[in-house]
């Protein structure tokens, strides 16, 4: 083999080896200028206006509330039971009933009592004639102040002692102490009765109290005289609003809780809210007329400032706003804006200086 055959095959193998190592970049490079038409379609792709909610601003009422969480309780209540101990004779009531201050509601055994009053009632005219003759005798001298005055004891301690078993007989005696209605009994006629056995519980609910706590920030806020609202769930699933009365106030705040104690009364003339109900309470501390509000979902915290944007000719425009009152739904501004302006609502952390939006949704605030 001639030596210019031998570098025609080196040089055909070296073009070889050099195809090899340079195709695949050559390929990336075609590859990749494929690609850039795609980029920039996604691109255009990205300045499509977005789709925005938004509303226009003008002046309303703002009302800065805080709600609480409480229940309905008599407006007194008492477990019934005797003052004294014994077999129950009669039981005068009907359970759930309305039953008047001073009704007889049950009765305990007293003919012991009963007859030792006869007793001593029978010693009464004798006893009062023994006093008449000593002091007849005493005028005369006839008798000394010693024995006058002794017979006159005796009748005084008789008196005594018929008040006495007169007082015990009440003691047989259940009545109901105010008026109210009366629960369900929980004894009958025969059974043994003592001071600690509870006949029955009475409840009176009109007027109503309703009891809540309030944070000790809001303690200068209620006091007696302060209306409140509150709301409860009715039989047809549909929540009612009712107005209450604050009439006493907690005199220290509960170190546990941190909160302050509180008493609202409700008239409940037809009594359909029963006690041991759960409630929502809602205490109005003030009300801004002709304020400027915005959704707080507008809003946009950046560097300590809060931004808001603007729908301004088909663009989103930024807005610095100051702000005030804020609510459980909605944020004052101070300044910033105007009534008239259109405040975007939704999708404001994508939006930008200058974005393209369409409005989905526009409404008054």
């Amino acid at each position: 083999m001639t030596k210019t055959v031998k570098w025609i095959l080196m040089g055909v193998i070296l073009l070889f080896i050099a195809g090899i190592v340079i195709y695949p970049r050559i390929k990336s490079q075609i590859k990749s200028n494929e690609e850039i038409p795609l980029s920039t379609q996604a691109l255009s792709q990205r300045r499509l206006p977005i789709n925005i909610h938004a509303v226009i601003l003008k002046k309303q009422s703002l009302t800065d509330k805080f709600i609480s969480t409480g229940t309905t309780i008599p407006d007194e209540e008492v477990d019934l039971s005797f003052e004294s101990s014994g077999k129950i004779v009669n039981i005068n009531f009907n359970e759930g009933t309305h039953v008047k201050k001073g009704d007889l509601l049950a009765k305990i055994n007293d003919k012991p009592l009963q007859a030792e009053l006869k007793k001593l009632e029978a010693q009464i005219p004798l006893a009062k004639e023994r006093v008449f003759r000593q002091g007849a005798l005493l005028k005369k001298d006839a008798v000394s102040q010693e024995a006058y005055e002794q017979v006159t004891t005796e009748l005084e301690k008789l008196m005594a002692d018929i008040e006495l078993v007169k007082s015990n007989i009440l003691q047989t005696e259940l009545r109901a102490p105010f008026d109210g209605i009366i629960g369900l009994r929980l004894v009958s006629e025969g059974a043994y009765a003592t001071p600690s056995t509870i006949v029955a519980n009475l409840t009176k609910i009109s007027p109503l109290k309703i009891e809540f706590s309030i944070p000790e920030r809001y303690v200068s806020d209620v006091s007696e005289g302060t209306g409140i609202s509150f709301y409860m769930e009715e039989s047809n699933g549909m929540i009612q609003k009712h107005q209450a009365q604050v009439y006493a106030v907690e005199s220290k705040v509960a170190l546990e809780t941190r909160s302050l104690k509180v008493r609202a009364l409700y008239p409940n003339t037809n009594e359909a809210i029963l006690p041991g109900r759960y409630l929502s309470v809602e205490i109005t501390r003030r009300e801004i007329k002709d304020a400027l509000a915005i959704p707080s979902e507008a809003i946009i915290p950046e560097m300590g400032k809060n931004i808001v944007y603007l729908y301004k000719g088909d663009e989103a425009k930024s807005a610095e706003i100051i702000t005030g009152l804020r609510t459980e739904s909605q944020v004052q501004v101070l300044e910033g804006l105007t009534p008239g302006d259109t405040v975007i609502t939704t999708g404001v952390m994508q939006l930008r200086m200058g974005m393209k939006v369409n409005i989905d949704n526009l409404k008054e605030e």
